[in-house]
This record gives structure tokens, C-alpha cells and sequence, in this order.
């Protein structure tokens, strides 16, 4: 992980997308890379499916996309936190934004240790209707940090259409077929 990651950029973005390999409809009985593959939930887009969440951690870079520095590929339903802490679990010195899903009091504590600070929106209290100025705020300025990931997610997407991978039959090929698509986005736009 440390040597992935450029000592002199200190922003880093944090975040995973889906690839789709069947549908909420068929997603109970699909058995397509079932060695990778399993029913998640993706709460951004309201949906179930079967297949798997590319996570990635991006260095901030200003007035474009982040660069890639790591990635992995977990089947759907495993907790993109889970993932993020052992992803994470070499890394020093550096801040990170994420979104709320990965929000955990203990593991900032324990990131801090290792002078990585993650920052992400403030989740509002049970029965609280609004959050107050300050959190508001603070909250608005890690969404706008974060807007980078997400440009860069829609971006892979419109290019090479990876959320789709509903013509993969096995894991190799679902391993070819994202990282296929990701070295042609390297190849002809880097």
C-alpha cells in the first residue's frame, strides 16, 4: 500500500462502484463467477444484484480526475468498511474523504495513529430532522472534495460501460473484463 501511494500528495479519495453481472430480477438465481460473485445492495442507485464492488482509494489531483493508486475486487455483499480497513491497513500519513458508509468512530481513532485522518459527511442522529450550520457545512465541503471519485466513477462508466458485465460467465473473465476495460481508459486517455 505505502509504495503506491506518493508521500507528497496528501488528499486521497475513498469509495467503491458496482459491476453488475445480473440484475435485481435475476439476481436470487444467478450463478455466473460464482467464485467472485454473490447478492449485494447498492444504496446510492436502490438496488440489489449479483455480482461484485470495485473499491478504489485515488489521490486528489486539482481540476481532474483522482489517480488511481489501489484497487480491489470483493463480491457484492461484502461491507465496503471491511474492505477499506484491510486496504488501508499499511497506509500512513495521508487524509481521506469518503462518504458516509465508512463513518466509524474506533477505526478514525485507530487511522490517527498512523496520521491518516478520514473525513466524511456527518450522519444525522436518530430523529433529528437537520444538521446544524457547522456540521451542514462540514459535511458540503467533504461532498465537494469527493466529487472527483464520483466524476471519475461516471466516467469509467460512459467509456467502457463496466457496471454491465452481464455477458461474464466465469471469474477469469470477470477479473478480464474490468481490468480490460480500466487498461483501456489507461492506454487511451492517460
Amino acid at each position: 500500500s505505502e509504495k503506491v501511494i506518493d508521500e507528497n500528495v496528501r488528499s486521497h479519495l475513498l469509495d467503491s462502484m458496482p459491476i453488475v453481472v445480473a440484475n435485481n430480477k435475476r439476481s436470487n438465481t444467478a450463478r455466473a463467477a460464482s467464485g467472485l460473485c454473490n447478492k449485494g445492495y447498492c444504496s446510492s442507485k436502490e438496488m440489489y444484484y449479483y455480482g461484485v464492488k470495485l473499491h478504489t482509494l485515488g489521490q486528489k489531483r486539482l481540476n481532474t480526475i483522482p489517480k488511481m493508486c489501489m484497487m480491489r475486487v470483493e463480491p457484492a455483499s461484502e461491507s465496503d468498511i471491511t474492505i477499506a480497513k484491510e486496504m488501508l491497513s499499511d497506509v500512513h500519513n495521508i487524509d481521506i474523504f469518503a462518504d458516509k458508509m465508512f463513518a466509524d468512530k474506533s477505526w478514525a481513532e485507530e487511522l490517527g495513529k498512523r496520521n491518516v485522518h478520514i473525513f466524511t459527511p456527518v450522519k444525522r442522529k436518530k430523529g433529528q430532522s437537520a444538521l446544524n450550520s457547522t456540521d451542514a457545512l462540514f459535511s458540503y465541503a467533504v461532498s465537494r472534495a469527493r466529487q472527483a471519485i464520483e466524476s471519475h466513477y461516471n466516467w469509467i462508466q460512459q467509456k467502457t460501460r463496466i457496471h454491465y458485465a452481464s455477458k461474464v460467465r466465469s471469474d477469469n473473465g470477470l477479473i478480464a473484463f474490468i481490468f480490460a476495460r480500466l487498461a483501456f481508459l489507461e492506454f487511451f486517455y492517460s
